[in-house]
Order: structure tokens, then sequence, then C-alpha cells
């Protein structure tokens, strides 16, 4: 697919492949596909995409097949942000690409893993899961001969850097001016697909969570009656349905879930469209200029915070979590500590690096939930769960 086939039919300020700011190492153009097509392909084809299969969302790998992974959260907050992409007239590849490489650099066990090896490398230019991803793409992927990394648009590498300190932004462009953290510094913003990704990727793991945390038995639907948001669209299955009252709440949950997402998407893109057509950007630069443009309307916003704090309290804070957060956090630092004094016990490639304890920090960050359970069992002798 041409640039211009690409762009046809797009928005004049959608991230347009005739006007990206390219690669970092020049490619030969695939032809058949558009550039933001390619770095789709890429993600989809890397080692750390497939590892997300078993890398914790909220509950970790062993605790259910059912629960989700990072792997299938990356892939509905696609379904998502696609949906919302092809109403405003964006380009859906930059947008898929942007989501399944989000979460690439997340460590294994989730939030967890990540405030554990945060404090680990808190000496060190510390570590976020953020920054890592863009690592992934940048560095740690080998699979080309004439570069590391995956040699992303930068328009995909924008999207993925979602968050990013002051120091660490002065940092990154120094090495790369011009480069994705250059707007940290600067003001600006990204894309609107990359903002559009940031709130898809809130909706789907506020909803995800919802489901996840009645299935785990430790969210009632009973408790979820609290949540205007939720309790809104439940009277409304039931007054359309009311014979799901009497059946297992799985059909009424999922029913209520679906509604609420797509009330929220509907939301997103009437929102995101009167705030674009009001300033009218001439493209993707000018936007990039002017204040966040995607959104919520303030009632939605509210209604999702109090969600939030809903999951917050019952589901993130409640004890069975928490003893399962303090086992991970602990398997991440006994793994640390293990790899930084015996640098052998990892693979060469990460034994002999020069700056070992970011080299820890990647391998550690590397690993699934069940690879770093067995390493850590290997290397201390103890097991944390229970298989």
């Amino acid at each position: 697919m041409s640039a211009a086939a690409h762009d046809a039919h797009l928005a004049p300020y959608a991230a347009l492949e005739a006007t990206s700011r390219g690669r970092r190492y020049p490619e030969v153009p695939a032809g058949y596909r558009g550039e933001f097509q390619r770095d789709r392909d890429r993600i989809v084809h890397c080692n750390a995409f497939r590892r997300l299969v078993y890398k914790t969302q909220v509950f970790v790998n062993h605790e259910g097949d059912l629960f989700r992974t990072r792997l299938t959260h990356s892939l509905e907050v696609a379904q998502i942000a696609r949906t919302v992409a092809r109403a405003l007239a964006l380009s859906e590849p930059l947008t898929e690409a942007i989501c399944l490489a989000h979460d690439l650099g997340h460590t294994p066990f989730g939030h967890a893993g990540q405030d554990a090896l945060n404090e680990c490398m808190r000496e060190h230019g510390g570590f976020e899961h953020n920054l890592q991803s863009l690592r992934v793409v940048d560095a740690l992927e080998q699979r080309y001969p004439a570069f590391d990394g995956l040699n992303l648009c930068f328009e995909t590498r924008e999207g993925i850097l979602k968050h990013c300190s002051q120091r660490n932004a002065r940092r990154l462009a120094a090495a790369e001016p011009g480069g994705p953290a250059q707007r940290f510094l600067d003001g600006t913003q990204p894309s609107l697909e990359a903002q559009l990704v940031n709130l898809a990727d809130e909706m789907a793991y506020n909803a995800h969570d919802v489901d996840d945390g009645v299935r785990s038995g430790l969210v009632t639907l009973t408790q979820l009656q609290e949540v205007p948001l939720v309790a809104r669209w439940r009277a409304e299955v039931l007054a359309e349905y009311p014979a799901l009252a009497a059946q297992p709440s799985r059909r009424l949950l999922s029913e209520t879930l679906r509604r609420l997402l797509s009330a929220q998407v509907v939301d997103l893109v009437a929102t995101t469209a009167a705030a674009v057509a009001e300033v009218a950007p001439a493209d993707v630069d000018t936007l990039r200029s002017m204040p966040a443009l995607a959104g919520f309307s303030p009632a939605q916003r509210q209604a999702i915070a109090e969600l939030k704090r809903f999951l917050f309290s019952e589901l993130y804070r409640h004890p069975q979590v928490a003893e399962t957060t303090a086992r991970a956090r602990s398997a991440v630092v006994d793994l640390f500590g293990a790899y930084l004094a015996a640098p052998q016990e990892m693979p060469e490639g990460y034994a002999g690096a020069a700056d070992l304890p970011r080299s820890v920090a990647d391998y550690i960050a590397g690993m699934t939930d069940r690879y770093a359970l067995r390493e850590h069992h290997r290397l201390t002798g103890r097991r944390l769960f229970a298989e």
C-alpha cells in the first residue's frame, strides 16, 4: 500500500504516511504494505509481544486460565482504539501498532514488578515500563542484521512513550534531538492516534478488571451496584432482559460491560470530534502544538473516576491481591540481587554488559511470570507460589 493509498480517506490532522518523520535507519518501502502497517507487523512478530501472554494484568498467570494477561489486554485496547480511529478518520494501522506495543516493556507481575524493579534501580536511573517499551523496540529486540530493535516509525515510537519525566526526557533528547521525548521538554502533544490509545487503554483495563474481579470472587455484583456507571447499564440490561436476574451472573455482567464500553466509545468520539472541529488543526504538526484534544465529556470522566476509585478500594487493594503483590515484589527484588551478585547466572549477552544494573533490569523486565518464578526457585531454592 502506498502512502497515498493509506492517506486517501484520512482527516488532514491524522498522522499521514506522506508526512511521516520516518525511521531512524532508512529502509526501502515494503511496497504492498504501508509503513505503519509494517510497524504493526514487526511488533506482532517480535519476542517481547509473544511474552505478554504470560505476563500479569491483575492476577498472576498461575491463578487462572481466563484472567486477562498483558497480551489479551493489548488486543482489547487495539479493538477499542481502532473503532475510535476509524470514526475520527485517523490512521488505523498506526493506532493498532501503538496499542500492541504499549506494554512491551512491562515487567512480570504487573505494576508490582515494575515498582519493585524501580526501587532496585533507584541508584541507577530508575525503571519505568513506558520507557522500557521504547527501549525494547529501539534496542533490545535483536531480529534484523542492519540495526538493533525494530526500527519503527517516529509516529509509532511517539505513541509508545506515553509518560516521561523531565530528567529522562533530557537524557533521551540529548541522544536523539527531536525524537519522541522532545515533546515532554517542549510541552507539546503527540498525534491524535497516540492520544486516543491512552484513553482506550484506560477504558479496556477498567472494564476487564471489573470482569476479572467478579470472576475471581473478590468483587461481587452487589458491590458493583455502588458504582453509578455500572449500576446504570446493569439496570438497563435487566429492564430489557428481566430473566437474567434469576440466572448466573456471567451474561448479565458481560452485557453490562459491553454497553458500558459502547457508551464510552460514543462519548469519546463525540467529545473528541467536537474539540477538533472547534480548533480545526490543518495538519498533525499543528495538532501537536495544541492542548490535548482527545477526551471524554465531563460527566463521563467523572463516572470513570468513580469506577477507578471502586477498583482501587475493592480490587487492587484487596488483601488477597496485596498478598500476591508482596510475593511478586519479593521475587523481583531477590532476582535483581542474585543477578547483580552473580551475573554469570544470566545469558552471556546480559552478563557481559558495561552497565550491569541496567542489563539486569532488562533481563528481568523481559521475563514472563512463570519464567521469573522458575528462576527465583533455581537461584534461591524457595517457591513463592504453589503450583
